[in-house]
């Protein structure tokens, strides 16, 4: 019953909201075809406020109770400098408050409006008023700390600061901090989001979205040129953050400054006068009009326009949620369209930058790369390096070519290390890698929220999965605290943080071709709805590939067949993708044994959360073993790795077959077993498996794909077989000759030494993060 009576309240909604976003675009199109036939930009004329005092705005509405409370802590906070004053803008209040201020604060500069203007107005009011350059806003429920104003001031570093925000603190420290003056902003399924963030490792001046109007410092004549406050969005809510996307959009900086503390009583002054109801209709409204005005991109707003529509739907299918549009709210903006054509051209005259732009430039990462003039890489280049996993120990792979280039890295340049984590637990292990990096985070996946998923979305389900919020801040942080010079990121996944800077390269590492590695395990899944799956899963990678990677300023790769794979769908990469600084061992630390070796015995190594090890397991008991078996049987296979299969889950002929699981150091196995096998018929890239393996002396039968970047010629330093016969035979004649296992060890060892050491290839590594990073710096001349 309730379903159908919300339905039946929202069939007029429902009806008249199709007219009303059309009748809305049309009005927003027209504007804009006027605007690029008549319409001109205003240049902005940038000049440094005088930072030597201030005046503080405090817009007041039937708030006595409230300035008696606070006023005095602002009052005390400016009385070392007659040059700053107190504006208090009298908002035609009902409460006695003009009386009252003028008897008990005779100091303060009373602006008695004759009706109230709203929180805009009011301050707009005040701005006007008021005699110095720079202009603190305050609510009236604001609580200032002594020394709050000199590091506002201190902020306006130069001619393009428009705005120095305060951190918020609530009086009752236990109440969560929904408010931190740390703000961010992006668009998202077509509409404006923001947040505060809490990030106590923030301690100096810091871009933020824009300046609460409550809380933050204004360069005043920068202010009154963007036109105050916008009345369209009376009575309250989102005025501040228009005027900062306007301030982004016209060149101009907003700024955090952590050390000007304020207190707030959260929504002191409209939570007593209005409902929860009531705002949220405010908020629906003013973040529609806020888009249509601001948002000048088309593809955006079209994009903005269908959210609308579908969350008119959904609401009055399931009822209203805080991020989602209602009929209500696009009706009452539909009203104000008049007000939003005229403020939407006031807008377009005054950008200077794209929308795209304007949502980059207050992330820190951005910021610094388009606001400073970076210097030259010094003599040890700071890395931020990025990974979706752990590094330490290396569980698979990839978490040996991860560790083994971080620890090379460190020796040679200052690496900044960002790790995302499935567990608390994972933590301790890596306070070793910490030792040696100059500094490391980790962002534990379990306890940061991921990106919800979505029916029938087109991003890659593993992309989906290393889609953080937290992960992109703590990368843009770091750039900006530690004067990053390159990124480095690892996997295909983390190519969604590739940033597009000017000055900072971005090379991402595809230690495996994604949907190329999809490809190749089509052939082996049997079950239609998992194939059907997987071709989906194939088809999201390529378009997401083709996609991303070219937003990337290098792409690594494992081995030139992946090179000329890529480049093969991708043309447009062709001279900016590197196949030899990444896969490669330390070969230093791997002992060479060539003799000894215990008899009869086959080594399989791999973590078994990777599809592909799983698949090639199976394939070998089930179909080379038993062959093996035949002619040598006492042979027998130890599988080494993470997360390995129940034994019941084997083949049925898994006889001679020892599951060892995770160790700690590979090395022992590989020096003690007398072939390592690599039936590996999925997946992309590089086996870190068969570099150690060379390194360490022990001979190696591959199928081709296993070995691929590595050999090409069967028998020439490891034997090569796609069948389950060739496999067995070749695996077999090593088993029977360790005088020929021994030379074809040999052979392995000389080559990956030569082609394949990892102080080599990370030395060459650091030259291309200096080639790439000079290159960049050069161009922007």
């Amino acid at each position: 019953m309730d379903f159908l009576k919300r339905v039946v309240r929202a069939i007029p909604y429902l009806a008249l909201a199709p007219f009303a976003a059309v009748a809305a675009l049309l009005s927003l199109a027209i504007c804009d075809l006027l605007f690029a036939l008549f319409g001109r930009r205003r240049s902005p004329a940038d000049t440094r406020p005088r930072a030597r005092a201030a005046s503080v705005v405090i817009p007041n509405w039937n708030g006595r109770d409230l300035l008696e409370k606070y006023l005095p802590s602002v009052i005390a906070a400016l009385a070392g400098n007659p040059a700053n004053e107190v504006i208090v803008v009298e908002n035609g209040s009902e409460d006695g408050s003009a009386e009252f201020v003028r008897e008990r604060f005779p100091e303060v500069r009373l602006l008695a409006l004759d009706r109230n203007l709203g929180f805009g107005g009011g301050s707009n009011a005040g701005f006007a008023a008021a005699k110095n350059d720079i202009v603190v806003l305050l609510n009236s429920d604001m609580r200032v700390e002594p020394d709050f104003l000199q590091p506002l001031l201190d902020g306006f570093t130069d001619d393009k600061v428009f705005a120095v925000s305060c951190q918020i603190f609530f009086s009752d420290p236990a109440k969560l901090r929904e408010e931190t003056g740390l703000t961010q902003g992006w668009w998202e399924d077509g509409a404006l989001r923001v947040r505060h963030r809490a990030d106590d490792r923030i301690t100096g001046l810091f871009p933020c979205f824009y300046g609460g109007g409550g809380s933050c410092a204004f360069d005043r004549a920068k202010f009154l040129e963007l036109g105050g406050f916008d009345h369209i969005l009376a009575p309250f809510y989102l005025e501040d953050t228009d005027l900062g996307y306007l301030a982004w959009k016209r060149g101009w900086k907003v700024l955090y400054q952590p050390a000007s503390r304020v207190f707030h009583e959260h929504r002191g002054t409209i939570g007593k006068r209005f409902t929860q109801a009531q705002v949220q209709a405010v908020l629906k409204k003013n973040y529609i009009l806020f888009c249509w005005k601001n948002v000048h991109e088309w593809p955006r707003l079209m994009s903005h326009f269908a959210a609308t529509m579908a969350g008119v739907v959904l609401s009055a299918l399931f009822g209203d949620a805080p991020l989602r549009a209602n009929g209500a709210g696009l009706l009452r903006a539909v009203r104000q369209i008049g007000g939003a054509c005229a403020a939407r051209w006031r807008a377009r005259s005054l950008a200077m930058i794209s929308d795209t732009e304007a949502f980059k430039r207050p992330l820190a990462g951005y910021f610094r790369d388009r606001f400073e003039r970076l210097p030259e890489p010094g003599p040890r280049m700071r890395v931020l390096f990025v990974t979706p996993y752990g590094i330490y120990p290396p569980v698979h792979g990839g978490g040996v070519f991860m560790y083994q280039t971080v620890r090379e890295l460190a020796r040679i340049a200052e690496v900044h290390l960002i790790a995302m984590l499935d567990w608390p637990r994972e933590l301790e292990p890596h306070r070793y890698v910490d030792q040696f990096v100059s500094s490391a985070d980790y962002i534990i996946r379990t306890e940061s929220a991921p990106r919800q998923k979505k029916l029938g979305s087109a991003v890659p389900h593993a992309v989906a999965e290393f889609h953080n919020a937290d992960l992109e801040w703590l990368i843009h942080r770091q750039i900006y605290h530690h004067g990053i010079d390159v990124v480095q990121l690892e996997y295909t996944v983390m190519a969604q943080y590739a940033a597009g800077f000017h000055q900072i390269p971005s090379i991402v590492f595809e230690h495996d071709v994604y949907f190329q590695s999809i490809a190749r395990g089509l052939p082996t899944t049997r079950k239609a709805l998992t194939r059907l799956q997987a071709r989906w899963e194939y088809l999201r990678a390529l378009r997401y590939e083709v996609r991303e990677l070219p937003k990337a300023d290098r792409i690594q790769v494992c081995s030139r067949e992946n090179r000329e794979y890529l480049e093969s769908f991708v043309p447009e990469l062709r001279g900016r993708i590197d196949d030899g600084f990444r896969a490669g061992v330390d070969t230093a630390s791997y002992e060479f044994v060539d003799s000894g070796r215990e008899p009869d015995t086959m080594l399989f190594l791999g973590s078994f959360r990777h599809l592909p090890n799983q698949e090639a397991l199976e394939w070998f008991i089930s179909g080379v073993l038993p062959a093996i078996r035949e002619k040598r049987p006492a042979a027998r296979l130890v599988v080494i790795g993470s997360d390995p299969p129940p034994r019941h889950s084997l083949p049925r002929n898994a006889e001679g077959v020892e599951l060892v699981g995770f160790v700690e150091d590979v090395r022992q196995a590989l020096a003690r077993y007398a072939v390592f096998i690599c039936p590996i018929l999925s997946g992309s890239g590089v086996r870190v498996k068969l570099l150690e393996a060379f390194a360490s002396g022990i001979p190696v039968v591959s199928t081709r794909i296993g070995a691929e970047g590595l050999a090409w010629n069967d028998g020439e330093i490891c034997g090569l077989a796609d069948d389950h016969a060739g496999f067995a035979e070749r695996v077999v004649r090593l088993l029977d000759s360790p005088s020929e296992a021994a030379a074809l060890a040999r052979r392995a060892r000389a080559e990956v030494v030569a082609k394949r050491d990892m102080r080599t290839m990370t030395a060459a590594l650091l030259d291309s993060y200096r080639s790439a990073a000079a290159s960049m710096r050069k161009g922007r001349d």
